[in-house]
């Protein structure tokens, strides 16, 4: 896949959810995507798990920014933040998987951000935000 597509579908993906339209959403993935959270060891298999738990997100308040993919062919990269209710836009990374024009596997990171440490100021730059071409995209409901 292309970096315009994956940003493409990446996007509709967003819009629709936040639309509340996880049946359109989804329509990036294969019937027997898998989605899989490491952090909590939790893992999806097949759309019919994983809308559900999507249609029944709790939070009113969920905001997305997208800032950079990274990739090439099958295998994708969305790095960006997130947040699910109240608080900070928290850090996320988004690995994507492709079959074809689909999404096969996609395993999302996400975690708090947290200060720079002392102890490697003397070796380290503050960073700035990179974003890739057309981002960063930033979609809230």
């Amino acid at each position: 896949m292309r970096y315009e597509d994956v940003k493409n579908k990446f996007i509709w993906y967003l819009t629709h959810s936040m639309q509340g339209d996880e049946q359109a959403a989804s329509e990036i993935y294969t019937e027997d995507a898998l989605v899989e959270f490491p952090q909590s060891g939790e893992r999806f298999r097949g759309k019919e798990h994983f809308i559900p738990w999507r249609s029944e997100y709790p939070a009113a308040r969920i905001e997305f920014e997208v800032r950079a993919i990274r990739g090439e062919g099958d295998h994708w990269i969305v790095e960006g933040a997130a947040n699910y209710g109240e608080g900070p836009l928290m850090p996320f990374v988004d690995i994507l998987h492709c079959r074809g024009e689909l999404f096969d596997r996609e395993t999302i990171y996400i975690t708090e951000a947290f200060p720079s440490d002392d102890s490697r100021a003397k070796y380290a730059e503050q960073s700035t935000l990179e974003f890739t071409e057309g981002l960063p995209v930033r979609l809230s409901r």
